[in-house]
């Protein structure tokens, strides 16, 4: 069995536009090195619910319901050179996206 290397980059977002947009941004600029690329794939959505009382005093039975919903995508990059290393770290990725890479 032979090891490969692969870097795994792993996108989390609000915002799922911005999300595919950074994702696409990605693809193009290490495809450009000639690398084989697989993604990005869609992780679940988390959705965090927060339950508020409208008032603060009386009306218990009042409430409001808010959602966040974080949105994440997986790109694996498969036998990565040096070059595809360096146009990785010097990408602009918006604000509002996490990024995390693995070796």
């Amino acid at each position: 069995m032979t090891q490969t290397n692969k870097i795994r980059v792993k996108l989390k977002a609000y915002n799922s536009k911005l999300l595919a947009e950074s994702c696409n941004n990605i693809r193009k600029t290490v495809s450009r090195t000639d690398v084989k690329v697989v993604g990005p794939v869609p992780l679940p959505t988390k959705r965090r619910i927060y339950c508020v009382l409208r008032s603060p005093h009386v009306d218990k039975d009042s409430r409001e319901h808010f959602e966040i919903r974080s949105h994440a995508k997986i790109i694996d990059i498969y036998d990565p050179s040096s070059q595809t290393i360096d146009c990785l770290m010097k990408l602009n990725i918006p604000a509002g996206v996490d990024i995390e890479i693995k070796l």
